[in-house]
């Protein structure tokens, strides 16, 4: 038999503060929640899911032994129009470390960052 992985399921990024990053991807982000727990919540975003974990919290040990994995991975989303998003997102209080800006393959990225200091990338492709 062979194993076929079809797609991600799900994302999952460590938090130090799951009420306050819960905040900030439903408020300020805009991700509409799916479900909500204080050691576990999840958002809709398409195809795959984006789930919170609270740092710390059971079952981590396996994943990240001896470290606190809070603020470990780096998200990027596609957006139609980077301009309008930068400056919506801006208004609601995101703070961002790069302004849209192109890049060598000709599609135009932003960064912003969670409370934990996630790197986000929102990213308007122009090219295929």
């Amino acid at each position: 038999m062979t194993i076929k992985l079809e797609k991600p399921d799900y994302i999952v990024v460590y938090v130090s503060d799951m009420e306050r990053s819960t905040a900030f991807y439903r408020d300020i982000l805009g991700l509409p929640l799916r479900f909500s727990s204080p050691g576990w919540t999840e958002f809709e975003t398409g195809s795959v899911r984006l789930a919170l974990h609270r740092a710390g919290g059971q079952g981590q040990a396996q994943f990240y032994p001896g470290r606190p994995p809070a603020g470990v991975a780096h998200l990027a989303f596609v957006v139609p129009d980077i301009q309008a998003a930068y400056e919506e997102l801006k208004a609601r209080g995101a703070t961002f470390s790069q302004p849209p800006e192109k890049q060598v393959t000709g599609n135009l990225i932003a960064v912003l960052h969670d409370p934990d200091g996630l790197g986000i990338t929102l990213q308007q492709r122009l090219t295929g």
